[in-house]
């Protein structure tokens, strides 16, 4: 195990770091502020070799067991919308089949992957809602990128995150999601209830919304 003082938390940037868990490959360390339990940056898989990884995935947008999938994300969000909302689905992957989700009900959405869509001119923009589905978990500064896609937020405006939650330090020892090796944080529900009060102690109100196992929902205002 790496020495976990070593590290900051790349959520809170807290430096209250201890070990979590040792795997095969890689070690896990826990944010004691936060709650956040991340992966070591020195251990991160290469970046070449995350796209590779990545294009194994056959997430096609007309396959209904994938549509299902995102269903968790698109169905409490969807009816939390205005008609004709401006979106965002950050991390679409190759396959955007939410974004054609969110259209069919009459929205429109922006795209932005690093890989697969990478137009950073969306990011300048602002929007009603923005959609995360099983991104967080691959995200190396994630409060760096969140507070940002908070910031492109319109007041009133929904955060959508899909990333399966730690339950325990036991649990997480023999979780299936730790095995994938581009995954690198993992959220509990104290890491988002932790994330709102931080946005809410910036001056505009966060309000949280539990809306499954795996699902998140937080409104801006």
């Amino acid at each position: 195990m790496m020495e976990a003082e070593a590290h900051i938390c790349p959520l809170c940037s807290g430096a209250s770091i201890v070990p979590y868990h040792s795997g095969q490959t890689r070690d896990y360390v826990h944010c004691r502020t936060c709650d956040l339990v991340f992966v070591p940056a020195a251990q991160h898989f290469p970046g070449k070799a995350q796209k590779t990884y990545y294009d194994l995935h056959d997430n096609r947008p007309d396959d209904p067991g994938y549509r299902r999938f995102l269903d968790r994300l698109f169905a409490p969000l969807v009816r939390r919308l205005a008609p004709n909302a401006q979106g965002l689905d950050f991390g679409c992957g190759p396959g955007p089949a939410l974004s054609k989700m969110f259209e069919a009900e009459g929205h429109s959405v922006a795209l932005f992957d690093p890989y697969y869509a990478p137009d950073i001119s969306v990011l300048s923009a602002s929007y009603d809602f923005i959609t995360l589905s099983e991104v967080a978990e691959h995200l190396a500064q994630p409060g760096k990128e969140l507070d940002g896609l908070w910031a492109s937020l319109l007041p009133g405006g929904w955060l959508g995150i899909m990333t399966k939650r730690v339950r325990s330090q036991q649990a997480f020892k023999t979780w299936h999601y730790i095995t994938d090796p581009t995954h690198i944080g993992f959220f509990s529900e104290a890491t988002f209830h932790w994330l709102v009060g931080r946005w809410s102690a910036l001056g505009t109100p966060a309000t949280l919304v539990i809306a499954g196992d795996d699902v998140v929902l937080i409104r801006k205002g």
